[in-house]
């Protein structure tokens, strides 16, 4: 978490999130009110902050990794704006909405497999619960052949089991199969584990919800266990 997360959930009247992550920060805040619930259960999470705060009570609504980032950011904001509710504006009935910077899980990973993103990166969630399956096809496609390093959320889960390989099909059109692949799942959390692939064996790894995948571009290559991308200074400068 960022310093500034932790100075939020410390002044808090309550908070408010998904129960696996209150789970894990549940040492920081021991002694606060919470209200969490399930999956598919954002909108609830967000109309129950909102009801708190509107209560005149503060309210730190929490999600994993950054809030703007496949997280609640942008869905409190929509349901606010959607309802006519001031936020920001100085006046006495406005709420004040602060969306709280922190550390999404690309940068977490890519700081463990060393520095897979140095070069330009596409990010794609493989979730079609609110995203149409065809759409994320058209995504991935387009990000494998324009050569970006493709980092994908939400991989794979016990109901939906078959969207990696298929990625991985999708890719392996434009890219060899040799191409570097970091796998790093809970990242800087106690269950934190890192492996290294190619590509053509992506679909054999253990992969699950925590896991967040990078794959390679074209200059992208592995030194030990290290992943690396290239910016591009070998071809300006002598190094």
């Amino acid at each position: 978490m960022s310093g500034r997360a932790l100075e939020v959930l410390g002044f808090v009247d309550i908070v408010v999130g998904y129960k696996t992550y209150l789970e894990i920060i549940a040492p920081v805040i021991r002694d606060k009110r919470t209200h969490a619930t399930g999956m598919t259960r954002e909108v609830d999470r967000v109309e129950a902050a909102i009801e708190a705060a509107l209560n005149g009570q503060s309210c730190a609504l929490v999600s994993g990794g950054d809030p703007g980032v496949y997280a609640m950011a942008g869905l409190a904001l929509e349901i606010l704006a959607n309802r006519g509710i001031a936020c920001n504006t100085g006046a006495e009935n406005s709420l004040k909405i602060e969306v709280v910077p922190g550390i999404p899980a690309l940068c977490a990973g890519a700081a463990l497999l060393g520095a897979p993103l140095t070069h330009d990166f596409a990010a794609i969630s493989l979730s079609d619960l609110l995203t149409p399956w065809d759409l994320i096809e058209k995504r991935m496609d387009a990000a494998a052949l324009a050569d970006f390093v493709i980092v994908i959320y939400n991989p794979k889960s016990k109901k939906r089991d078959w969207q990696l390989e298929k990625a991985r099909d999708i890719i392996l059109r434009h890219r060899p199969g040799n191409t570097p692949v970091g796998i790093v799942t809970g990242a800087m959390r106690e269950n934190q584990r890192i492996q290294l692939c190619f590509l053509e064996g992506l679909h054999l790894m253990e992969v699950d919800m925590q896991s967040i995948v990078f794959i390679g571009n074209s200059s992208t290559f592995s030194c030990g266990n290290l992943m690396i991308t290239p910016r591009g200074y070998s071809k300006k400068y002598a190094i």
